[in-house]
């Protein structure tokens, strides 16, 4: 699995220590607040399982984040396939941190580094990204990244139960759009992930 390095954070391999904080992340109502129910322990790990052998066979996926000041893994960031069930086609980027991350930049950073990886080394002509109505955070990050929305695109998740959930936006970027993303966190393929440091949307 590559790695991939930002001014700030590491997107990596997922480790044996990662899924105790990742299940925290599953079991708190704030994080989840966007995604449904909460997950069990069992279920986590099932999920980390999946996203790694989805990595292996594909070439992309989920990358486990870690903030490179501390070392601490404080979530997850990448590209994913949409389901086959989806009214729309191609790559989804996400992201997911624990509150303890949230309000430092840190998911536009990571999904910045996720979109070049996806324009420059994959090759892809699009990026997709979609969330649901009431998620204002998430669609700012989209916004932020240079995605932009067509109202036409909307449209109701059939995976998700009827309720304030279904409801989704859908938000674009293509590798010729002028506002796409241009490194401006200081991400750089070419460089080390083993930078010195301290000692230190699929709902699932």
């Amino acid at each position: 699995m590559r790695e991939l390095c930002t001014d700030r954070l590491l997107l990596r391999p997922w480790r044996e220590s990662d899924l105790e904080p990742w299940a925290a992340m599953n079991a708190d109502p704030e994080v989840r607040e966007y995604l449904g129910e909460l997950l069990t322990r069992e279920e986590s790990d099932t999920v980390v399982a999946g996203m790694q052998a989805e990595f292996d066979e594909r070439g992309f996926g989920w990358w486990a984040l870690e903030a490179r000041h501390t070392g601490e893994f404080i979530g997850r960031a990448g590209l994913d396939e949409a389901g086959d069930d989806m009214p729309f086609t191609g790559v989804d980027i996400g992201w997911r941190l624990m509150r303890s991350a949230w309000g430092h930049g840190y998911a536009t950073e990571a999904a910045l580094a996720c979109l070049a990886f996806g324009f420059e080394s994959l090759g892809l002509p699009e990026v997709v990204a979609s969330t649901t109505v009431d998620n204002l955070r998430s669609q700012a990050v989209m916004r932020r990244i240079g995605m932009t929305r067509d109202p036409a695109d909307d449209f109701e998740d059939p995976s998700v139960p009827k309720g304030p959930l279904r409801q989704c936006l859908l938000y674009r970027v293509s590798r010729s759009d002028d506002h796409g993303p241009h490194h401006s966190v200081g991400y750089d393929p070419r460089r080390s992930p083993r930078a010195p440091r301290a000692s230190g949307p699929t709902r699932r």
